[in-house]
């Protein structure tokens, strides 16, 4: 794997630069939740729940707690609170030659955090769907 891809996932992290989160998917890039059953496949829905856990999980209290890498890809164990309930998970993603996202699977621990994070992004998705719905037809976040 190339570091180059992993490093640009720690920089969308910080920066929450949702032009770079475009950029750094692959066309056919697909999401994995740890709430809905089947995986999402696709640019387009990989974005709106990338953008969206980041909103949702990446405030001050989210933060990496390791890593492991392979030839392909990395596992980033997180940790965060919200809501007073910590919550605890890995982000599963795999990279391709040139350091874009393949393949982006979340597990997430306890129930609680599952059932808080459920409701959380649904809410924010829908946030999301409302916006662009409101807005003429645009082309990706830039």
């Amino acid at each position: 794997m190339s570091r180059h891809g992993l490093d640009r996932w720690y920089a969308f992290m910080t920066s929450h630069d949702r032009a770079a989160l475009w950029d750094l998917l692959h066309p056919d890039a697909v999401f994995e939740s740890p709430v809905v059953h089947t995986p999402q496949r696709g640019r387009d829905i990989t974005f709106k729940y990338l953008s969206s856990a980041e909103k949702v999980l990446g405030g001050p209290g989210f933060a990496y707690r390791g890593e492991w890498r392979n030839a392909h890809g990395a596992v980033l164990e997180f940790e965060s609170e919200i809501e007073g309930i910590r919550i605890n998970g890995v982000d599963i993603i795999t990279f391709d030659a040139d350091g874009r996202i393949t393949h982006f699977k979340v597990m997430v621990r306890p129930l609680k955090a599952v059932n808080l994070l459920h409701r959380l992004m649904g809410e924010e998705l829908t946030r999301q769907m409302s916006a662009a719905s409101a807005t003429p037809s645009q082309p990706p976040p830039r």
